[in-house]
């Protein structure tokens, strides 16, 4: 299948020019520092991956289980596990960084306690049906974002994972909370922020590290752990820093194309 990767990469990108502009802008923004001759070769490593991930996911609807755990390796599963030991749930802080689907699939395999994978819906239903199937094959809960809080209190017996991807841009009129993520200015969610601190739920953050082609690295972080006693905004600044990090590392592996500063302050 990474030949139909490589083929996309020649027409979609370099024939086409799938949202360079966007990705370029990005890019600029994100690393000012950075040459021109360095920032081109972000972007072509970064579509590499880029086609690589749309081929993965189309994979994800029939990948087995024991594909699943060769391709992503966990490297330190004793973080989940001392915490399904104290019977506690934990709020899971993800990124659009290497392959957050897989990573999804992943832990709802490898984990002892249920997934829970918090979603914003997609527009068009069929597509939007299919990923939540999808991403429920190995038996995680997907859960729309606007349920979330309501749906782990209902269940705040059970011990689980909660995934929320946080490094979106939120929607216009729930742009309320601005930060500098990446050198710029930045609206962000406080989704996983409340519910920690509405929960006193440990704060996680993970990082799928890609390691070649087909293969990624799971590892886990403790952000916060006793989110009762933090100030509003502490662990989103704490989660954000801590992508930022990630990415400066390898900055390829970032989703470049997301329209991630649309909104302005």
């Amino acid at each position: 299948m990474y030949f139909i990767s490589d083929f996309l990469y020649l027409v979609i990108y370099k024939l086409i020019g799938y949202r360079t502009r966007v990705v370029r802008d990005n890019l600029k923004n994100s690393f000012p520092k950075k040459s021109d001759i360095e920032l081109i070769s972000i972007e072509k490593k970064f579509y590499h991956h880029f086609f690589d991930l749309i081929i993965e996911s189309i994979k994800s609807i029939s990948i087995s289980e024991n594909q699943m755990r060769k391709r992503l390796v966990f490297k330190n599963i004793e973080i989940f596990d001392k915490y399904f030991d104290q019977n506690k749930s934990v709020v899971l802080t993800v990124s659009h960084y290497g392959n957050w689907e897989w990573g999804l699939l992943g832990v709802s395999l490898t984990a002892k306690q249920k997934m829970m994978g918090v979603y914003k819906t997609i527009n068009d239903s069929f597509f939007n049906d299919l990923m939540n199937t999808t991403r429920g094959r190995f038996g995680a809960d997907l859960v729309e974002m606007k349920d979330s809080l309501r749906h782990i209190i209902s269940t705040k017996d059970e011990c689980k994972i909660i995934g929320l991807l946080a490094d979106q841009s939120p929607v216009k009129n729930e742009s309320n909370y601005w930060t500098t993520f990446l050198n710029q200015e930045s609206s962000v969610y406080l989704g996983p922020e409340k519910i920690a601190t509405k929960m006193n739920y440990p704060v996680l953050f993970c990082k799928i590290q890609k390691v070649r082609r087909g293969r990624y690295e799971f590892y886990l972080e403790e952000l916060c752990t006793n989110p009762e006693k933090t100030t509003k905004g502490e662990i989103t600044s704490l989660y954000l820093r801590k992508s930022e990090q990630t990415i400066n590392e390898n900055p390829e592996f970032w989703l470049w194309t997301h329209r991630r500063w649309k909104h302005k302050k």
